[in-house]
């Protein structure tokens, strides 16, 4: 299926890694041109390596710490230099930070900046390029919000869900569409430590319709779509990909 999204242009954070890397790939793969930003060098190397490889359209790298105050204005600097015009805007950094009961005060500011503010930071610069545009498509990598045990990073995440479909009011008129993307249990670094030894097979054979956590290109797959042309009339959402799990494990 041809998703019609050759000649696009989109920024993706967090792209060196996990779910990040494999939709900027999988972007470049479809004909966009890609900022592929994240804080190390090497990973983003190794990332344009890996799509000129593929045959994929070379992305444009750019090393910033995503939490730094300054981050989300260097980020959209960059990208409307670097690409003239930007299309697609992923909203993909973050990592999960589970915390005791009573949590201490910097884990969760730390969390809320990293996923929630410096996500709705870097929108708001790039909004007025896509309303002045008349076009643009959002996505937001949200999280599994129905945990056992608090998680500050799910709390942050579950914000950007509440304000995505506010915002998704507001832009509808612009021609500007907003989604998110809810994972459920993905193979990456983020998630694995979670489960050691035998802890991952046993959970998803207990817990997972589909008998196994995720891989990376299960969520590329779905982002690429929500971002496409062919999904012109979606937006305000919320797309589950987790494989039929419907119960949080941490």
């Amino acid at each position: 299926m041809d998703l019609y999204l050759k000649g696009k242009t989109a920024v993706v954070t967090g792209a060196s890694q996990g779910m990040g890397r494999a939709i900027a790939k999988e972007l470049a793969m479809e004909g966009v041109k890609v900022l592929a930003t994240a804080r190390k060098e090497d990973l983003l190397n190794s990332l344009k390596e890996e799509i000129a490889a593929a045959g994929g359209v070379a992305p444009l790298t750019f090393v910033q710490d995503f939490v730094a105050a300054d981050g989300p204005q260097k980020i959209a600097a960059a990208a409307l230099s670097g690409l003239g015009q930007v299309d697609i805007l992923i909203n993909n950094a973050g990592r999960s930070r589970p915390l005791e009961i009573i949590g201490a005060e910097e884990e969760w500011a730390a969390a809320m900046t990293l996923d929630f503010d410096r996500h709705r930071q870097l929108t708001q610069q790039l909004l007025p390029h896509f309303i002045a545009r008349k076009q643009g498509a959002i996505l937001n990598i949200s999280s599994t919000y129905e945990l056992r045990e608090v998680n500050a990073s799910a709390v942050a995440k579950a914000s950007i869900v509440v304000w995505s479909k506010q915002l998704s009011m507001q832009l509808g008129q612009h021609g500007i569409r907003i989604n998110c993307l809810q994972p459920g249990l993905i193979d990456t670094d983020n998630i694995r430590p979670f489960f050691p030894g035998n802890e991952r097979r046993e959970f998803a054979g207990r817990e997972i319709a589909l008998g196994d956590f995720g891989e990376p290109q299960d969520i590329a797959n779905m982002a690429v779509f929500l971002v496409s042309p062919r999904a012109q009339y979606i937006t305000g959402a919320v797309a589950v990909v987790d494989g039929g799990m419907r119960r949080y494990p941490f």
